[in-house]
Order: structure tokens, then C-alpha cells, then sequence
């Protein structure tokens, strides 16, 4: 099976660095941290160029979150598997939400290495 090409939108810059280097000692073939929905969207061609996007459901921002990011990442055609990351309880609306999509799968955090890099294969 071929490495993953990962994207991951947190607005947590820590968590996001922590992320990246861990996917890439997992197996992923690259990973691209965004911070925002609005800095996800000035990097579309780079979304788009990978085989994973791991989302943040609350991105700090009061106008979007994950979700939005979803829709965005939909609209401009992403084809590849997405996954909420959030440290919400499931009873959170924009967590219901996000479960009621179909084929998108929940990551709690804090995730363990273990079912990060099940992401990965």
C-alpha cells in the first residue's frame, strides 16, 4: 500500500507540529499543516494533493470550524478519506454533526499512536 499524503487543519500550532512529525515517523509519505479555514483555502492545490485531511472540529474561530472545512474541501472536489479530530463529547452539536456524515470516521483526542497510525494505512 502506498505512504499517505496527509493534510492537517488545527488551530492548535503545537498540536499540529506534534502531528506532522508523527505521521511522517507512522508512514505518511508527507503531511501539510494549515492553522485556519481561511489559511486551508489559500492552499488549495496542496489540500487537494493529499490522501487524508484530518480535521479539527473547533478551529478557535467563532465564523468556522471543521466542518466548514469539509464543505469547502467537498465543493472543490477533495477525493480523499476525512477525519474529525476533537476533543468535544460526542453530545457537542458540531461533533453530532459531524457523525452524521457518511464514510467520514471520528478521532478523539487525545488519539493514541495506535489508532493514528491505523489512519495511515
Amino acid at each position: 500500500m502506498a505512504a499517505k499524503r496527509v493534510l492537517v487543519l488545527d488551530d492548535d500550532r503545537d498540536l499540529c507540529f506534534v502531528m506532522k512529525e508523527m505521521m511522517l515517523v507512522l508512514g505518511a509519505k508527507s503531511c501539510f499543516c494549515t492553522h485556519s479555514y481561511q489559511e486551508l483555502m489559500k492552499h488549495e492545490t496542496e489540500a487537494l494533493n493529499t490522501d487524508l485531511a484530518l480535521l479539527d472540529v473547533n478551529l478557535g474561530d467563532e465564523n468556522y470550524n471543521g466542518l466548514d472545512a469539509y464543505e469547502w474541501l467537498k465543493k472543490i472536489g477533495y477525493n480523499g478519506e476525512v477525519v474529525f479530530f476533537t476533543g468535544h463529547a460526542r453530545s457537542h452539536p458540531w461533533v453530532k454533526k459531524a457523525l452524521e456524515i457518511p464514510r467520514v470516521k471520528l478521532l478523539e483526542k487525545p488519539a493514541t499512536i495506535d489508532k493514528i497510525e491505523m489512519l495511515l494505512q
